[in-house]
């Protein structure tokens, strides 16, 4: 692997995990932020849900900027108005504010997630691609283990409004390396027939493309898994199972390092079963685990040791799920990969946020609901993977015209 090959990866990878070390890293706050601002499990939920809005619907309008003027100019600003939100959340004196300036910083979030895929298209396809995704990956899912855990500790010591402080100060570090250490991939000769009316086409034209929104899919309802255990996970650790903020970061980051180590894989797999086997497999344990841990808790087994256990074997398999999806999803959309990473984005996060906010209205501080939205989220990626990958089979053996 080249020395250029691994430094663009960490660039993406932190551009990347810029949105995703602002979620998680706020996470053990939550408890705390309702009794300090004096809001509801509800209200002080509305501030991930939105989030998680607007880093989601954003990248509708980031992705076709970048493919008409390049990808680091959107970069920027996106991280500008992500430390603006990230200012502004710090001296929320309310709830309502906190809602407000979070829907700022996932708008500057947006950018950070649409444009590091389309780079990733702009340098390689296949396999190679997906090397570097997973690649992209390992530094983005550093954020899930390490965000919690500092998180705890800043909240501990200095309080929940310093989260935001600090992320604020990670993004002016991203800029910095952006600025330094990455150059633009979409030259201005690309450029120049990407206009709003081609990126509407553009939509147009990939909301009709059967499979591009099946691999989508799959993914979406593999992320939207981890956005229940995301919104509920907290609250049911920390005040149903009694561990303190430290102790949840530990066991939220144990499923992250499952995720992790998996996604490493992914090359590796694709390069001796290529990528839609690897899809299949994955898709397939994912679910299966996630089945027998709902099935386990329903029987009326409330251990907090057995769920860990199931969730870390399930998101391991979701690990090679999410960069394999994403490189095949891309493949067939070069011209147009600013574009596809935006909605592609923007279907995940809103497929993830419809899961969410359905979980939370059955939320009732235990496991059980959270664990059966996780469950059926699996299956339904299970499902659409049979459907979507037994169409692609069929196409390549029908005969020629």
């Amino acid at each position: 692997m080249s020395p250029k090959f691994l430094r663009i990866a960490v660039v993406l990878g932190l551009l990347s995990a810029i949105g995703p070390f602002a979620i998680d890293m706020y996470l053990p706050a939550l408890p705390s932020i309702g009794q300090d601002l004096h809001a509801g499990t509800a209200a002080v939920q509305m501030s991930l849900l939105i989030f998680f809005l607007s880093m989601g619907f954003g990248q509708i309008v980031v992705g076709p900027i970048s493919d008409m003027v390049g990808r680091k100019a959107p970069l920027y600003a996106g991280l500008a108005l992500f430390m603006v939100g990230g200012v502004g959340s710090a001296m929320a004196p309310n709830i309502e504010w906190l809602i407000a300036f979070r829907f700022l910083q996932g708008l500057g979030a947006s950018a950070g997630m649409a444009v590091p895929r389309a780079i990733v298209r702009d340098l390689h396809t296949g396999n190679e691609a997906a090397k570097l995704m997973s690649l992209l990956m390992l530094v983005f899912s550093v954020s899930p283990i390490l965000a919690p855990l500092t998180g705890s500790q800043i909240i501990e010591s200095f309080g929940w409004r310093a989260v935001f402080w600090t992320v604020t100060g990670a993004a002016a570090l991203a800029t910095i390396l952006l600025a330094t250490s990455l150059k633009e991939t979409r030259p201005v000769e690309e450029r120049a027939g990407s206009s709003f009316g081609t990126a509407i086409a553009g939509y147009r034209y990939l909301m009709g493309d059967r499979n591009f929104l099946g691999l989508v899919a799959i993914a979406g309802f593999g992320i939207a898994s981890f956005f229940v255990y995301l919104s509920s996970s907290s609250f049911i650790l920390i005040d149903h199972y009694g561990l303190s903020p430290s102790v949840y970061s530990v066991f939220f980051s144990i499923n992250a390092v499952a995720f992790i180590g998996m996604s490493q894989l992914t090359g590796m797999l694709a390069d001796r079963f290529g990528l839609k086997r690897v899809v299949w497999v994955a898709v397939t344990g994912y679910a299966t685990v996630m089945m027998a841990l709902f099935a386990i808790m329903a029987s009326g087994v409330d251990r907090l040791d057995v769920m860990a256990a199931l969730l870390f074997i399930g998101y391991g398999f979701l690990g090679l799920v999410i960069p394999t999806t994403s490189v095949l999803a891309m493949e067939e959309h070069g011209e147009i990969a600013g574009t596809a990473s935006a909605l592609m984005g923007t279907l995940h996060f809103a497929i993830g946020a419809l899961a969410m906010g359905i979980a939370g209205i059955f939320f009732d501080g235990t496991p059980l609901p959270m664990v059966a939205g996780i469950a059926l989220c699996a299956v339904i990626s299970f499902t659409l993977a049979k459907l979507t990958l037994g169409r692609a089979r069929e196409a390549a053996e029908a005969p020629a015209e």
